[in-house]
């Protein structure tokens, strides 16, 4: 999705002529350690606004020369192991190298406290009087093996239990170190995942804490860092006193606080204003400085609610129309989603023809739908039904049709009441309507919440004395 954002939109310029500092000179060395903070900064910050961070192998492309060139140097090194292997009498040189590889991988993932392991390995991989035994012929490789498997299956995850019997059912030496060293490899994955979950609470702080240095070094350097944001705390205390003015809260009524229009106040105005990302234009208006590390992750979102609103709509008019006798067969309606989603894929690509999708959309469903129907002994649906039925998912593609707005708006009113209700670990109500996608709202609001929550810590300084001065001149034209 990433890839599709960055080539279907491009990025807004920050700076225009008359705001950016002339260039300065700097050295290399300065460069590289901006680099180095910039990069430690992006890497913290990703491990702790996403909750499913993981750390994965890199993957060469396919036909690459870095691909090809590794193919052949690791081809060469195991070639050449057999080679040895197969002479009269066996050489164990590599195979030598292997196991003291082997040894401190295993090593690596003890911990402090696994002293009688850290003495097992360390005697039973010895690789000095391993060298002596070849030396004497006397080396059982296939025993050593056996060790190796044993101990990783004492090490490795739960999860690797299937990947360890595998290895014990190998019994050619060669294929089994390539065996070996892949599952070693992927508990390697395994602790720096672990470890990354364990730091994660103790990294927050120390994240906000440094993301608000470096972001305060940038601000000393140049003052106008902040206009961006500036115009965005405004426009949502435009929006938040335009809706006051339509719908002020009568005197003496106790539901006004909650039922009424927003309060005026900097947590108000805050929330308002990071809703407003859920609609902004990429394309044509820059994106507040404080959330520039967040803008594609902020873009994600908007579009997964703009297809999640789509299929809401698309939902709502088929259980409608079907009545109860669908809507409450067990996984019916995940398989509904599922066409929608695949028919509604790339709808943000300038290419898409949501007209078109939808009309495919709708002959799918009819289709599903009776089948449906007829396996549960209902009756299908008529040739007229299934024309209304195809007519108005096809009228969902006009921009202001009537149910994608009501789908839209209780989808914002959702985020906007999970947002204010503060750290608390249960959802509010989903508004009528949305049952359905009720899995998939919850989904992002939980990454949309917890991406805001954490811009809060990082950046709420700033904007307390932004919404200071907004408010105070707000405040003085009454």
């Amino acid at each position: 999705m990433r890839k599709r954002i960055q080539q279907s939109t491009s990025s807004p310029h920050r700076c225009n002529t008359a705001q950016c500092s002339p260039p300065r000179l700097v050295s290399m060395e300065e460069l590289m350690e901006a680099a180095k903070g910039v990069s430690n900064m992006v890497l913290a910050h990703e491990i702790v606004v996403n909750g499913g961070f993981r750390i994965k192998p890199a993957e060469l492309p396919e036909g690459s020369l870095e691909k090809t060139v590794k193919e052949i140097v690791h081809k060469a090194f195991w070639d050449c192991l057999e080679t040895q292997l197969s002479e009269d009498p066996p050489k164990y040189d590599h195979s030598i190298k292997l196991v003291g590889e082997i040894k401190e991988a295993l090593l690596s993932f003890l911990l402090p406290g696994h002293t009688r392991l850290r003495n097992q390995i360390t005697e039973v991989l010895d690789l000095d009087l391993i060298r002596q035994e070849a030396m004497n012929g006397a080396l059982d490789i296939c025993k050593l093996a056996e060790f190796i498997i044993g101990m990783m299956g004492t090490l490795c995850a739960p999860v690797r239990d299937d990947e360890i019997k595998k290895l014990k059912d190998i019994h050619e030496i060669v294929p089994l170190f390539r065996a070996i060293f892949s599952v070693l490899d992927v508990m390697k994955m395994d602790m720096a995942n672990f470890a990354v979950s364990s730091i994660r609470p103790h990294l927050m702080q120390q994240s906000v804490e440094y993301e608000r240095e470096k972001f305060q070094k940038i601000f000393e350097q140049q003052p106008n860092s902040l206009d961006f944001v500036t115009e965005w705390l405004q426009e949502a205390l435009d929006d938040l006193a335009t809706l006051r003015c339509k719908n002020p809260p009568s005197p003496g009524d106790a539901g006004a606080a909650t039922s009424g229009p927003p309060v005026l106040s900097p947590v108000a105005v805050q929330n308002w204003a990071y809703l407003k990302l859920l609609k902004w234009d990429h394309v044509h208006r820059p994106f507040p400085e404080t959330l520039l590390m967040d803008h594609t992750r902020f873009q994600e979102m908007q579009l997964e609610l703009e297809q999640l609103t789509m299929t809401g709509a698309v939902l709502l008019v088929l259980f409608n129309a079907a009545g109860a006798a669908l809507s409450n067969l067990p996984g019916f309606a995940d398989r509904i989603k599922t066409i929608i989603r695949v028919l509604l894929t790339g709808m943000h690509l300038p290419s898409f023809s949501l007209s078109d999708s939808l009309a495919t959309t709708g002959e799918k469903i009819c289709a599903e739908v009776n089948s449906c129907l007829s396996q549960h002994g209902f009756t299908p649906f008529t040739t007229e039904k299934e024309i209304v039925l195809k007519g108005q998912i096809q009228a969902l593609a006009n921009p202001d049709n009537t149910i994608c707005k009501l789908i839209d708006s209780r989808i914002q009113t959702f985020l906007e009441n999970y947002l204010t209700s503060g750290h608390q670990k249960s959802f509010p109500a989903v508004p009528g309507g949305l049952g359905p996608v009720q899995r998939e709202i919850e989904e992002i609001a939980v990454k949309y919440v917890r991406l805001v929550n954490y811009n809060k810590m990082v950046f709420s300084p700033y904007y307390d004395v932004i919404l200071s001065k907004l408010l105070n001149r707000e405040e003085s034209q009454f």
